[in-house]
Parts: C-alpha cells; sequence; structure tokens
C-alpha cells in the first residue's frame, strides 16, 4: 500500500501505559475481579487478569470510536459470515494497542511469565478452514484501515469439533473452549432479538387500503449478542465482532417442573440453545439440515435487527440506507438475509415492493467461494416453507419477477429460463441460494482470477451475460499482522532489520527484499530463523503430540481441510512412492533427500471417504515411521485438531507448501498465501490463487506440475479412465499395489479397498491423471533443495514478491471496486 492511497493509515500512536500502571491494573483485575491473590492464584487466573487488564486499555478507544460512528452516521460494512476463526486473542491484542512490551516486564515484575499465560489461552472454535480465517483477516484489515464494520456471526458453544485419532482414525470430540471462560467477550442480555420460526402467513389490509401480507410465527427464539473488540493495528481503532447466542424465550416451566417432568420443563431451553450449539451441524439426515437452516437465518435476522435498530437509529429515510450499509455475503450461508430485509421493509416498514426491493440490490454483495456444483447451497422448498414460510413467499416473488426481465431479454428460451431460476426443479423442488445471491446482489466477486473468470464462465454464465458488470474479482489475502509479525517474530525482526517497520501495515514493501536475496550475510540469517522456527515447532509438537522434528529434513507440509478435490490422496501416493523405492531397494536411501512430511486436516464428520484417507494417512505413517529401512530419510507425521494455533508454529518452519489441488477446483487458497509470505517454495497446480503466486514470485521460484483446466475439461470431454494411468505407469502402478496389498493395514486387504477402487475406476479429481507430472515435480524439489545457498535465495524471494496477498490490499479491492466505504480517520 503506498503513502499516497486514499486509504492511507493512521500514524502510529505512542504507548498507551506505563509498566507501573499495568502492573496496578493487573493486580486489581486479579484481586478484585477474580477474587484472588497473586499468591493463591492459578495459572487460569492470572491469564484472566492479563486479558482483562488489556481489553481495559482498549476499552475507551472502542467506546469512543462507538460514539463517534454514531455521532457522524458513516457508511457501514457488516460481514455476515458463518465461520470466524479468529485463533487466540492476547497476542493479537497485545500487538495491536503496543502492550506487548509494557506487559512482559509488567508480568515478570509480579513475578509472572507472559510466556505461560500465552499456552494457557484457548482458541475459539468458531470457523472450519479458510472461510472463517479469511473472515477474521478482513475484520482485521478493517480495523486496521480504521474503516467502519460489524462482523456478525455465531457464539458455537462448542465450533469446531476437537480432532482425535483412535487407531488412526479421525474420532470427533466436542471443542469445550468455553470451558475455563472467555475474558474477551462481552454479553448483551439486554440487547437480545427475538427470532421466530414456523407458522403461517396471512394478507389482511392496512390502515390506507393496501393488501400487505403478516408472518404469524409459530415458535421463538432469543439471540442475545456477545460483543468482541477488533483493534486496528497501532492506530487507536476498535471495531466490533457480535456474534449471536441462541436461548428459550420461556426456558423454564415450574409448574411442570414441580410435578416431576424435568426434562420437559427444560425442553424450549434445549431446543432453542441447539441453534448455536455446533458450528455445522451433521446434515445427512432431515433433522440436521433443518438446523442449519435454522443456524443460518437465526445469525442474520439478528444481525439485519441489529443494524437497524441500534446501528441505523431513528430518523433515517430507508430510502437512503444503501448509504449507510452494505450487508457482504461471506458464500451462500448468510443468503436468507436477502428475503428477511424484503420482510422487514415490507412487512414491517410498510414500503411498497419495488420500493423495498430497489433498496435490497443496492444494500448486498456477495462472495462466492466455491467452483464445486454441490457446494452452491441449495434449500428444499418444503424445509423452506416449513420454517420460514413468508420468506419462501419473498424469494417466489423475486424469482416471478427476475425470470420476466429474463424473457424481456431473451425471449421464451425454457432451456435459458430453467437454468437462470432461482427455484429449482430438479432431483426435487428447491431453492438456489448462490442464484438468490446473484439477483439480489450489487456485485458478486469471486477471491482469484482464475476463479473469477471461472465463475463467469461456467458457473454462473447466464447471469454474467443477464449482469454485465456485476461480476468482478477480488484476490483473497493474510493479515500479515498474525501470520507474520506474531507467528514468526524472528523473520518480522529481520525483515525490520532490512526494511524497517512500515512494511507490517504496507506489505508491498517487502519488494524491498530483493535486493537481499542476493546479500549471503542475509541469506545465512535467513537460513538461521528458518532453523529456529524448525526447533520451536518441534519443541511445540513434542510436548503437544509426542513428535520430534529434524531440522536437517526438509519440512513438506499440506494442511488444509480434507477434501478429495485438495488432494491429500495425491501427496499419500508420492509418500508410498518414495517409501517402496528405499524399502524394494530399487532406490538408494542416500539417494532421496530427509523429508519429514507433516499433514494438518480435518474431515466432515459425515464425509467417509475424507475420514478414510484420514486412516490411510495415519496409517503410512506409522509403517514408515517404524520401518529401518527410510530411517533418517522419511517421516510422517499428522497431528490431530490442527488449528490456527499450531498453524503459527507450524507454517514459519515449513520449507514446501503443498496446493495440489485440481485445476479449477480450488476457489483461492489463503494457505498457499501464508507460507509463501513465511519462506517457503510451492509445489501446485495452476489452480486458484496458485496462479497469481507463480505469476509474482517467477516459474523459477515455483514447482509447477499437473493439467491446466482446459487440459482437464477436455480429458473429461474425452473420457477420462483412470485404471489407464495405473496400467501405464510402473511406480503409480507399485503404489497402488503396495496400498491394495494390506501392507498399511497388517495384511487386511479389506481396509483400504474402497480408496483403491476409487482411485480406479471414480478419481473424480484426477489424481491418477497427474500423478507422473507430480512426482517429476518432486524430483525437481530434491534437487532444488540440495543446493540449500539457491533455496534460501528462493526463499526470500518469494516473501519479497508476494506483498499482494495482504489482507489490507484485498479490502481496499472491496472497497474501491464494491463497497465504497471509505475510513473514518
Amino acid at each position: 500500500m503506498g503513502a499516497t492511497h486514499p486509504l492511507a493509515l493512521a500514524p502510529v500512536t505512542a504507548p498507551p501505559a506505563s509498566v507501573d500502571g499495568f502492573v496496578r491494573e493487573f493486580l486489581h483485575n486479579l484481586n478484585f475481579e477474580l477474587g484472588v491473590s497473586l499468591s493463591a492464584s492459578s495459572v487460569n487466573d492470572r491469564y484472566l487478569a492479563l486479558a482483562q487488564t488489556v481489553r481495559d486499555y482498549l476499552m475507551a478507544r472502542w467506546l469512543d470510536d462507538q460514539r463517534r460512528l454514531s455521532e457522524i452516521k458513516p457508511k457501514t460494512v457488516c460481514y455476515l459470515s458463518a465461520e470466524y476463526l479468529l485463533g487466540r486473542q492476547l497476542d493479537n491484542n497485545l500487538l495491536a494497542a503496543r502492550l506487548t512490551d509494557v506487559a512482559t516486564e509488567a508480568l515478570a515484575a509480579c513475578g509472572v511469565s507472559l510466556e505461560e499465560l500465552r499456552e494457557i489461552e484457548v482458541e475459539p472454535g468458531l470457523g472450519n478452514g479458510g472461510l472463517g480465517r479469511l473472515a477474521a483477516c478482513f475484520i482485521d484489515s478493517l480495523a486496521t484501515m480504521s474503516v467502519p464494520s460489524i462482523g456478525y456471526g455465531i457464539r458455537y458453544e462448542y465450533g469446531i469439533f476437537r480432532q482425535t485419532f483412535v487407531d488412526g482414525q479421525q474420532v470427533e470430540q466436542p471443542d469445550s473452549w468455553l470451558r475455563l471462560g472467555s475474558p474477551w467477550e462481552f454479553p448483551h442480555p439486554e440487547a437480545a432479538q427475538t427470532i421466530s420460526f414456523g407458522g403461517h402467513t396471512e394478507k389482511y389490509v392496512d390502515d390506507d387500503g393496501v393488501e400487505r401480507s403478516r408472518w404469524i410465527p409459530g415458535w421463538n427464539v432469543l439471540a442475545v449478542p456477545y460483543n468482541y473488540m477488533v483493534p486496528g493495528y497501532h492506530n487507536g481503532r476498535v471495531n466490533t465482532l457480535r456474534l449471536w447466542r441462541a436461548v428459550a424465550t420461556s426456558s423454564f416451566d415450574l409448574r411442570v417442573f414441580n410435578s416431576g417432568d424435568y426434562e420437559e420443563a427444560v425442553r424450549a431451553q434445549t431446543y432453542a440453545e441447539n441453534i448455536s450449539k455446533v458450528l455445522y451441524p451433521e446434515d445427512s439426515t432431515p433433522q440436521g439440515k433443518e438446523l442449519r437452516l435454522q443456524q443460518q437465518y437465526f445469525f442474520v435476522a439478528a444481525s439485519i435487527s441489529d443494524f437497524l435498530e441500534n446501528v441505523l437509529g431513528d430518523g433515517v429515510e430507508l430510502e437512503k440506507l444503501p448509504s449507510r450499509v452494505i450487508f457482504q455475503l461471506n458464500d451462500t450461508h448468510p443468503v436468507i438475509a436477502v428475503p428477511e430485509l424484503m420482510r422487514v421493509l415490507l412487512d414491517e416498514r410498510r414500503l411498497d415492493w419495488d420500493d423495498a426491493w430497489a433498496i435490497t440490490q443496492q444494500c448486498f454483495a456477495y462472495t462466492c467461494h466455491t467452483l464445486l456444483p454441490e457446494a452452491l447451497e441449495v434449500w428444499s422448498v418444503d424445509l423452506l416453507g416449513r420454517l420460514l414460510p413468508r420468506h419462501l413467499e419473498i424469494i417466489y416473488r423475486i424469482n416471478e419477477e427476475f425470470l420476466e426481465a429474463v424473457r424481456e431479454r431473451f425471449g421464451d428460451d425454457e432451456m435459458r429460463i430453467r437454468n437462470m431460476s432461482i427455484i429449482g426443479e430438479h432431483p426435487y423442488r428447491s431453492v438456489r441460494m448462490a442464484y438468490l445471491a446473484t439477483v439480489a446482489g450489487a456485485k458478486v466477486n469471486g477471491v482469484a482470477e482464475l476463479h473469477s473468470q471461472l465463475l463467469r464462465d461456467k458457473v454462473l454464465p447466464d447471469f454474467d451475460e443477464f449482469y454485465p458488470g456485476k461480476f468482478t474479482n477480488v484476490t483473497n489475502g493474510v493479515t500479515p499482522r498474525r501470520f507474520i509479525r506474531l507467528a514468526n517474530p524472528d523473520l518480522a525482526s529481520l525483515i525490520t532489520e532490512a526494511l524497517g517497520a512500515g512494511w507490517t501495515i504496507d506489505l508491498e514493501r517487502l519488494r524491498g527484499l530483493e535486493a537481499y536475496a542476493e546479500d549471503p550475510e542475509f541469506r545465512a540469517k535467513f537460513a538461521a530463523v528458518k532453523a529456529s522456527n524448525k526447533r520451536r515447532l518441534s519443541d511445540v509438537l513434542h510436548v503437544r503430540d509426542g513428535f520430534d522434528v529434524s531440522e536437517d529434513h526438509m519440512l513438506d507440509v499440506m494442511v488444509k481441510r480434507l477434501h478429495e478435490y485438495k488432494r491429500q490422496m495425491l501427496k499419500v501416493l508420492h509418500i508410498v512412492t518414495e517409501y517402496e523405492g528405499i524399502a524394494s531397494g530399487r532406490v538408494a536411501a542416500s539417494a532421496v533427500q530427509p523429508r519429514t512430511f507433516v499433514f494438518g486436516a480435518k474431515a466432515a464428520p459425515g464425509y467417509i471417504m475424507a475420514k478414510r484417507i484420514i486412516h490411510l494417512i495415519n496409517a503410512v505413517g506409522k509403517v514408515v515411521n517404524e520401518d529401518p529401512r527410510v530411517e533418517g530419510r522419511l517421516k510422517v507425521l499428522f497431528p490431530p485438531n490442527y488449528n490456527v494455533t499450531l498453524a503459527e508454529r507450524l507454517i514459519p518452519a515449513a520449507d514446501l507448501s503443498e496446493q495440489i489441488s485440481l485445476a479449477g477446483k480450488e476457489a483461492s487458497g489463503t494457505g498457499n498465501m501464508k507460507f509463501a509470505l513465511n519462506g517457503a517454495l510451492t509445489v501446485g497446480t495452476d489452480d486458484g490463487a496458485n496462479v497469481e503466486i507463480r505469476q509474482l514470485v517467477g516459474d523459477d521460484n515455483f514447482f509447477l506440475f499437473g493439467m491446466t483446466e482446459p487440459e482437464v475439461e477436455a480429458l473429461w470431454a474425452k473420457g477420462y479412465r483412470p485404471a489407464d494411468f495405473y496400467q501405464q505407469d510402473d511406480d503409480l502402478r507399485r503404489a497402488i499395489d503396495l496400498i491394495a496389498s494390506g501392507a498399511f493395514s497388517d495384511g487386511d486387504r479389506s481396509v483400504f479397498e474402497p480408496i483403491v477402487s476409487n482411485l480406479l475406476y471414480d478419481d473424480r479429481f484426477m489424481v491418477l491423471a497427474d500423478y507422473s507430472s507430480y512426482i517429476a515435480a518432486q524430483a525437481q524439489v530434491d534437487a532444488a533443495y540440495a543446493d540449500q545457498d539457491a533455496w534460501t535465495r528462493s526463499a526470500i524471494l518469494n516473501i519479497a514478491r508476494c506483498g499482494f496477498f495482504s489482507s489490507d490490499r484485498s479490502m481496499r479491492d472491496y472497497i474501491d471496486r464494491i463497497w465504497h466505504t471509505p475510513p473514518v480517520l
């Protein structure tokens, strides 16, 4: 970000606290808020007191920001997201408020270690992967850029499950992240919103003689807001993340309780609280599907009501609503917000249809995060009509008027009309939420150049033709505050030593490191940082999982949600190929570059094939790690329960980043950006943001393999026969045969037979087609890593050329192209 950009950041402020003042605040919170003395306090007590102390320093700024924004009434970004994968809050808030050094010294004066308190914090389990982490990066950047925003979501009691392995297989356990308290949240039960479900609608004539509809709900719940502070980096600004918890309107029936029916007495409470109990309830059952829809409507209805009642305030003409707010739909989960705003404008604020629709179309923008048809959410008409009958009526009318406009434009092209209808007819009558978002949104964006192009050309081509100019691209980004400054402090210090401190809020300044890539002394310092990060990771994994990481091994890392399109299976075949070559004696162990392969991934509880692949990874790892023939050459680690906290240790240590999805399937990725910005080289396909990474870092500093998206399509059209690739490639055949033989399942051929059969006779994501190209790329990796000095040079160039991938730049793109929400300085 250049200094002349209109969204230049506010100047860095002076440190806000003295050491003595911080000590007094810390002890006051320990004594009078928690009720313990320092000598009698537990580590958790001290952590809570520290968190409250940091929170207090941010509070005055937060309240002042809210007051100022209430006075000047700027346009606000309301970011609607089902996930926020925040990570630990303590260090981030210390950093943003410039309190890290003060807190370290103050705690030391009390005989307390900041490092010990850091480790006690449990990160909120409010997200599943990239979608939730992206939302967290975006709200960080908006605060840092002084743009008024509110993040809206759900305060899941358990969030994403805690992953453990039993006999190598994934087992899901509740993630009790609230068990020891959450000092960063502010509950406001007095500001609860009533959210309705079910019932029926009826027509009536209002006092002006206008026929209207009203919803007579069948039941309701309360949405209680929990506010989190989102501080900007060194600029004194604090935005808000508002998460909703579901509680019953009447949670306890004393009469029923006294009759002895204790379960019935709290049934309403249990039923209501299920809504915010777990992130993404397993939806293979009708009950699971209904609960998901309840969750989605619950949080968007509460959020829209909150904005209109508490943020917008009285006296604002609704026609001017688009000048005050943009609701950004983060994927399809919040799209039910479109008919909800229409319902409020029509039924509660008494606008006519045309005015309400004109306002609504200017208040929403939609980000699509997928190219997979099955990930474009649909809801059955039966379920929507039962749970949200008024909303279904509104959707029907939106679709009716939209299809009339399509007919006016294209004539009676029945196939086009069927393809564009918001209501799908097969395999069952349903509402296509991505279509609804596209019709209602002022803008629709993809999240990488390739993804946005495919979105226009293949996923929603008729809509792109109908709405010229509506589709745009905003390539994702990550916050450098958390993923370099906090996650990789030694690298951050090295960059600051070379370039000065401004890079943290202007990541394009990393370009200045290009010259240092040619400096032997700087390369030596960088190599020392990487070695230190590997030692730090080894320490963490040793305590956490009993694993050790060899400093002289290449650290080859693949961490992301476990899904077949991401192709963890291709990585497994590479490992098995390397192992089989050495174990069979065909390849000398000394000819193989020593590597530690690290996986991190969770599979959705109902995704059977993904869970089988996890089992296979662990089984291969067990055999490889125990075989003396490959000792010192190959090692496989799969630490369970990968999360942001582990990512902050693993990513800085990585040498090689695995970004190997089938071309045309990954929307963008953000892990690829985090690894490149921390000096890992990428082996990857031309997919998602890999394309832009490769273009920026250069082909000499990227290991490209695999088919392009047009080549993938051509092979499908020709007729893909995975067994042909198996027959034609000796290495591939040996790897698959070894898995099929039971070598990794104690001789039991049946254990992994479903995986083998899937590869040979289905292979939807073309693992076998890209195998030989991938193995060739890995040979290039081996050769490159053998020249450590050249590898280090490439790693530095990756960092220097990836400043584009800052979430600050992503936010500027949204602001310039979609939101038009200037900063309030």
